[in-house]
């Protein structure tokens, strides 16, 4: 993983020295661009941060917005998908989304929002708002945070290490995590659970720190800029799922969403969002589901080509790693999906 991190950063250098970029959004760029954030707080202090991708801080949401509004219309999805479908290509737009529901995205990120007159969508999970589903990476940061050692059976092999400073922390983490991640989700999140535990931590209570509840949402729902999505009921990696569970997990989401918030939930994100997570069948679900659109977490610009494929749309991550203007304007040219997707436009099998 460090070496595909280490890839990516040398290529966005290289565009960042060459320019190129600049030259190449003409043809990359497309109608416009689905941001996809997470979290947003103000930058914490501890040096252990294995997550810190998905976490930007309100200054540079502030930044990014004000720059990204002086080449982008900032819209709804609901537009941004009229906007896809119309034969006039007009100016480039941008949707701003936030998955999971955290608590943060009212408390730093909505001021910003309104300051800057931001339309955005939050796909929520119901099991997060009522407590009841776990948020497994959550579990595995906070528990190596609080252990000095980690040693547990995992994926069939004794993990055992030291993890007394944030270097041996931050290498615990990656062991666990990427050993674990293209397996069965079910050892993951026992293992998750189990350092949890061993670390003296309750799930529901990490959940219930970071993400709205029910009232939470309600009244999200109620603002004039938001919109409420759905992303499952649990946030499972379908794709490693059987198509009964799966389909229950897309369709009981928007349902228990509207009934909560009382409005007819349209959008759908799947939880983790790659190849590995969500593919052509779930696509299809989606889509049978009566979701007008759905989105991946696949990299890449919007073309017009993908109004055939509403349900495995790609958004462009705004995330820690990448917190500069300079690296925001190399993601919005589309230069470098184009690239990763080998000169593909679309990435939707």
């Amino acid at each position: 993983m460090r070496l595909k991190a280490s890839a990516i950063e040398l290529g966005m250098r290289a565009f960042r020295t060459t320019a190129l970029h600049k030259a190449a959004a003409p043809f990359t760029r497309g109608r416009g661009a689905l941001l996809m954030l997470h979290r947003v707080r103000p930058a914490p202090a501890d040096s252990f941060l294995p997550n810190r991708g998905l976490e930007i801080t309100p200054a540079f949401l502030d930044a990014a917005l004000a720059h990204i509004r002086r080449s982008f219309d900032l819209v709804t999805l609901d537009e941004a998908l009229q906007r896809l479908a119309s034969p006039a290509p007009g100016r480039p737009f941008a949707v701003v989304t936030f998955d999971d529901g955290y608590r943060d995205n009212v408390a730093f990120a909505l001021p910003i929002l309104e300051r800057h007159e931001a339309p955005f969508i939050v796909y929520a999970v119901p099991g997060f708002a009522d407590r009841s589903a776990g948020m497994w990476w959550v579990e595995l940061e906070e528990a190596i945070r609080r252990l000095d050692r980690v040693r547990i059976e995992a994926g069939g092999r004794l993990v055992d290490m030291s993890a007394r400073t944030p270097q041996e922390k931050q290498a615990a983490f990656e062991a666990l995590y990427w050993s674990l991640r293209p397996g069965p989700e079910a050892e993951l999140r026992r293992v998750c659970a189990a350092l949890a535990q061993m670390a003296g931590l309750e799930a529901p209570a990490l959940v219930d720190e970071l993400c709205l509840d029910w009232d939470g949402i309600r009244r999200l729902a109620a603002h004039p800029l938001a919109t409420i999505g759905a992303h499952t009921l649990t946030h499972p990696m379908l794709a490693r799922h059987d198509p009964g569970f799966c389909r229950r997990e897309i369709v009981e989401s928007g349902a228990v969403i509207a009934r909560e918030i009382g409005k007819a939930v349209r959008h759908f994100a799947y939880p983790v969002g790659d190849a590995s997570a969500a593919g052509a069948r779930e696509f299809a679900m989606a889509r049978d589901a009566g979701f007008a659109s759905a989105v991946t977490t696949r990299p890449g610009m919007l073309f017009p080509e993908h109004g055939a494929h509403l349900h495995a749309l790609p958004r462009v991550s705004i995330n820690g790693t990448q917190q500069s203007l300079d690296s925001l304007d190399v993601l919005l040219s589309g230069a470098p999906f184009m690239l990763w997707n080998r000169g593909r436009r679309l990435s939707v099998a």
